[in-house]
């Protein structure tokens, strides 16, 4: 672990805090790029690793991000009738563009424009569960509660 934080890793502390959320961003030096990866690395199953996933509306271009438990595959159909059209998995650069953050690590707060979320109610089973925190290499630790307080993301059966 790093004393210092990444400058990507360190505005989600920065989020985090301002919110008033006690979470503490670590910064790994193995990959947390996928949710096994994440679970290996913390110590956890990796149903509790909450992966982000961005999408973008297809007619709309609009981002829509869902954190799902890292054991589940987001079911696109179930996706597209919540946002009333299709989606598709959303390219390296339209992430970064709409969140400020690489795929991997994109964090369930602190994007650079405002984003539709969804979470995996699957979540909801766990006391605690980890999440990105801005790089591929960043975690942070927090309850499933914390996350929806802190997103305001709509739960939601995503398989």
């Amino acid at each position: 672990m790093a004393d210092q934080l990444s400058v990507s890793a360190q505005k989600v502390q920065d989020v985090l805090r301002q919110f008033g959320f006690p979470c503490e961003v670590v910064e790994l030096p193995g990959s947390t790029r996928t949710s096994q990866e994440a679970a290996d690395a913390v110590g956890c199953k990796v149903e509790h690793s909450a992966k982000s996933i961005v999408c973008q509306g297809k007619q709309s271009g609009k981002p829509i991000l869902v954190v799902a438990s890292g054991a589940n595959r987001i079911n696109e159909k179930k996706l597209r009738d919540l946002v009333s059209e299709p989606v598709k998995k959303a390219d390296a650069d339209f992430v970064r563009n709409e969140t400020g953050f690489v795929i991997g690590g994109v964090p369930p707060v602190g994007h650079l424009k405002p984003i539709e979320i969804f979470i995996d109610e699957d979540l909801l089973k766990y006391g605690e569960i980890w999440a990105a925190a801005g790089t591929p290499h960043a975690v942070f630790k927090l309850t499933p509660a914390d996350l929806s307080r802190m997103t305001g993301g709509k739960i939601v059966k995503i398989l």
